[in-house]
């Protein structure tokens, strides 16, 4: 089975990714890593029809060959990865990528357009939402900083991510959408978790 989250910054979709994958014994794909992996790749001049890009076992990412999840979380490869998700051919190349691991078994997919664009026919797709101001207080909470330019910050990105021309993000007709306003993560997991079961359990019949 293939699950679709997607959803804005800082919603919750790597935490809920992560969680579910471990429950379920899926692998955990995380798509916003591999977007700061070819920012990497671009840094290291490596040419774009020679980045190869997997992910193993617990969402470690590796480029070519080598597992460079560790250095993912810098703020330039972060603040990088936005510029280039605006970028066709990056867009196309990581796509093709992303699904040829979901082909390869059961996944977790997380980003912005999953359910959408990559993978279009999952077998279910969650829309994970929360207001700019809590998702701006998560943010202030796990990396310090001033409140109202996290708050800026997020809504610029939001901008970027829902007008930009190739593949915005927006909410599949299909979608389950799921608001974590004021949720503990763990609610969040146990109410998808109940989802996915439901949903597989419907595809074993």
């Amino acid at each position: 089975m293939r699950i679709a989250i997607d959803g804005p910054a800082a919603a919750g979709k790597t935490t809920l990714a992560r969680s579910l994958a471990e429950a379920l014994g899926y692998l955990f794909v995380p798509t916003g890593a591999m977007y700061r992996a070819a920012a990497l790749a671009r840094q290291r001049q490596i040419p774009l029809e020679s980045m190869e890009i997997s992910v193993e076992a617990g969402g470690r990412v590796s480029l070519c060959g080598e597992d460079v999840t560790d250095v993912l979380s810098r703020p330039d490869l972060d603040e990088m990865s936005s510029r280039m998700a605006v970028d066709s051919r990056i867009r196309r190349r990581l796509v093709e990528i992303q699904r040829r691991i979901a082909a390869n078994g059961s996944v977790v997919m997380e980003g912005r357009d999953i359910g959408t664009v990559v993978l279009p026919d999952a077998e279910l797709k969650i829309f994970l939402w929360a207001t700019e101001e809590e998702r701006a207080r998560r943010r202030h909470e796990d990396q310090g900083g001033e409140f109202a330019e996290i708050l800026a910050g997020i809504r610029r990105r939001d901008e970027r991510d829902s007008t930009r021309p190739d593949s915005p993000l927006r909410e599949a007709s299909d979608a389950v959408v799921v608001d974590t306003t004021g949720k503990r993560p763990a609610e969040v997991l146990t109410a998808v978790l109940e989802l996915a079961e439901e949903r597989r359990a419907r595809l074993a019949r």
